[in-house]
């Protein structure tokens, strides 16, 4: 048996894999030491894209941005010696495009990571970050905070962006205390899951139904959609704290994930602590995705199709499969905000859209190519 223990587990229990619906190619290949080289220039590879894709990305739009337009604005925030571009391009650059393509990152990197977590803690297939109803959740918030009287009615994207966040934190504070009645095991997962998302959205449509009007509907259903467009800062600088901490508590628990992809009773076999390592999971996947929820709405596919496509590259394990899927996450955002901000210029469509069109051919070629369809 290799020294490794997460290899050691796939070793031993590769042939139950193929009965687990959420597994890994019905092939996987070997985690031994020879693959590790591989590995390594795969991910420098995707390393190098998302930077290349962050660049490209920036100058996309419909203004004209050039590589040295790109080069004055960072080399002034650098304090490099260049000429500082016109007040109006540079603030195009560095206050809009920017932050918006950085925020593309960090929020395809999230929903990727929690949906490759919770397709291994739930053994669903079909599982992506909105199955814990968090988003539900931050819908309600937001839609809440926009419509209701006592918000106001110029409540602003600051007020939208907080009243996500805590509807989200309450639908899945909601979802812990069923759960914690009922227990962490799959199946109830998933349906408690549905069960708060199905209540939060009930309670959206009621608010929007009975105090919104037609101006304010539009507006929250862009919103709802997922758009890139009101991304600061202020915004990128949360998201670049909260991602790579979920990414490290996940990261951390790959052995187990490992462990639990083949279910509840093999994993506390090999020792690892189900329940409480599920609830770690469930905590860092729900504040992931509420922080992305509530910053730039509901973004669907993202958390569900990358998942399936990296394992297909980087194999079954989540020490491996959890970076790489961050990063192909990254990318496939980054290039898809582009393509809502182009697609249709002048007019601006919601990046949610994009990814729901190529979300479902590309999900259908993933199961194709895994032998399901």
């Amino acid at each position: 048996m290799s020294a490794d223990p997460a290899v050691g587990v796939v070793d031993l229990l590769l042939p139950a894999a193929r009965e687990v619906r959420v597994s890994a190619p019905s092939a996987p290949p070997r985690a031994g030491r020879s693959g590790a080289p591989a590995r390594a220039g795969l991910f420098l590879v995707g390393v190098l894209v998302l930077v290349a894709s962050v660049a490209a990305s920036t100058r996309i739009g419909s203004a004209d941005v050039g590589w040295t337009d790109l080069g004055r604005a960072l080399g002034a925030r650098l304090g490099l010696a260049t000429e500082p571009l016109p007040p109006l391009l540079d603030s195009l650059v560095w206050d809009l495009r920017l932050p918006r393509v950085l925020m593309a990152a960090l929020v395809g990197a999230s929903l990727a990571v929690c949906g490759t977590v919770l397709q291994a803690v739930t053994r669903n297939a079909l599982a992506d970050p909105y199955l814990l109803g968090v988003s539900s959740g931050a819908s309600a918030g937001a839609v809440a905070v926009a419509v209701l009287p006592l918000s106001g009615p110029a409540a602003g994207t600051l007020g939208i962006t907080g009243g996500a966040l805590v509807g989200a934190l309450l639908s899945f504070g909601l979802l812990v205390a069923l759960l914690h009645r009922t227990g962490l095991d799959s199946v109830r997962i998933v349906l408690t899951g549905v069960v708060v998302g199905q209540l939060f959205t009930a309670l959206t449509s009621l608010v929007l139904m009975a105090s919104a009007d037609a101006d304010t509907t539009r507006a929250l259903t862009h919103w709802l959609l997922g758009s890139m467009a009101p991304a600061r800062w202020n915004a990128v600088v949360v998201c670049a704290i909260v991602t790579p901490l979920g990414l490290a508590a996940a990261w951390l628990c790959a052995n187990a994930l490992d462990g639990l992809a083949f279910g509840a009773d093999t994993a506390a076999s090999l020792g690892i602590g189900v329940r409480r390592t599920r609830m770690l999971l469930l905590v860092a996947t729900a504040v992931l995705t509420s922080v992305a929820v509530a910053t730039v709405g509901a973004i669907g596919f993202v958390g569900l199709i990358v998942p399936h496509g990296v394992r297909l590259l980087a194999g079954p394990l989540h020490r491996v499969l959890l970076p790489h899927a961050a990063l192909a996450g990254a990318v496939f955002l980054v290039w898809t905000d582009a393509l809502a901000r182009v697609a249709f210029a002048p007019r601006e469509i919601p990046v949610g859209v994009i990814t729901a069109l190529l979300g479902v051919p590309l999900f259908l070629l993933v199961l194709r190519r895994r032998g399901e369809l």
